[in-house]
């Protein structure tokens, strides 16, 4: 199906970024330098609803969104987005409701001529708990590996719930795990060999909390992304409400100490409203960009962090005073690398 671009175009060159809304079903734009809002790239309300979309990626001028098809009994899917001619065409690559379908898919990512998708849950009801599986498929769509950690990686009941995926600068696939869906608490991040499927080792561990030391609170991670110091910026949440909503970073396979805690930035403040975030990505002139997807008055923005003093602007305003973005979650610029998800 052919789906109109208006006056939004498309150009690489000029860059833009792009967050999928989950309130809606759409792919918003923005100019990647000054944030003002584009249009949607992909609109709502098509015949191939996005219902959830999640991971999102540009494989040269291809957009590939895991779509969740949130709060319906069927699973999720892999869509495809085109320009032809000018307009936008739409393809499924992954169909609903096969056999080879991710039944909740969150976090995609390229690798080589095939790519991964983390499949949090795998089965599509919406309050399922099975433990879900690492997926890999060519890039036409077709199932080729479907991995899950060996018995005996978790102790404490902990399962494999993936969420977010990146090949890191080792060439290694890390796995964010959301590991306790009854407590909230804790999370790890696995490797794997992305040519083999082969799991790797646990890079981090751990068991959650919330006394703010941050050595072990890592509780529900998602978004994972390494920065251009080589350390890995991971989305966590808070423990309670004496706790705060984070950005967790820790040392990266080439630190002297890697998959060690050295350092956070916090989101919001213990009493104030929730500021948390289910993704995050670098951009432009090396700054972290955050979208926060807390109900709360900063829902619908996204911040811009310069690293140097942990300080943010919003790229994007808020929805309560006029921002376009009610859910957003999971963005990329049409330049970050498909791969490692690093900005040129």
């Amino acid at each position: 199906m052919a789906l109109g671009l208006g006056s939004t175009g498309f150009a690489l060159g000029q860059d833009s970024l792009y967050i999928g809304d989950g309130s809606d079903g759409s792919v918003k734009r923005f100019n990647a330098v000054t944030g003002a809002y584009l249009g949607a790239y992909v609109p709502p309300n098509t015949n191939l609803k996005l219902r959830g979309p999640m991971g999102l990626l540009f494989d040269n001028e291809n957009l590939l969104v895991s779509n969740q098809n949130v709060d319906t009994s069927v699973t999720g899917e892999i869509f495809q987005y085109s320009l032809v001619n000018g307009q936008l065409q739409q393809t499924v690559i992954v169909k609903r409701n096969t056999p080879t379908s991710p039944a909740v898919p969150r976090g995609i990512v390229l690798w080589k001529d095939a790519f991964f998708v983390a499949e949090m849950i795998s089965e599509p009801q919406k309050n399922a708990t099975t433990p879900g599986r690492l997926l890999k498929y060519t890039r036409g769509g077709q199932l080729i590996g479907a991995f899950v950690p060996p018995a005996g990686t978790f102790t404490s009941g902990a399962e494999f719930h993936p969420r977010g995926v990146v090949i890191g600068p080792d060439g290694l696939l890390y796995v964010s795990n959301y590991d306790h869906l009854d407590t909230g608490l804790g999370g790890h991040v696995l490797r794997f060999n992305p040519n083999t499927g082969q799991f790797i080792d646990v890079f981090i561990n751990s068991v959650g909390g919330g006394a703010c030391s941050c050595t072990n609170e890592l509780n529900r991670p998602e978004g994972l992304v390494f920065g251009p110091d080589g350390k890995l910026y991971i989305t966590s949440f808070r423990a309670d409400s004496s706790d705060t909503d984070k950005i967790l970073i820790f040392q990266g396979p080439n630190g002297r100490n890697p998959g060690a805690y050295v350092d956070r930035i916090d989101l919001d403040v213990v009493g104030q409203p929730r500021a948390y975030a289910q993704a995050l990505l670098f951009g432009p002139n090396g700054y972290l960009f955050v979208p926060i997807t807390a109900n709360g008055p900063d829902t619908g923005s996204v911040r811009r962090y310069d690293l140097t003093t942990k300080q943010y602007s919003n790229f994007v305003a808020p929805y309560a005073i006029g921002g376009p973005l009610q859910s957003g979650w999971y963005l990329t610029f049409g330049k970050t690398d498909p791969h490692t998800l690093t900005y040129p």
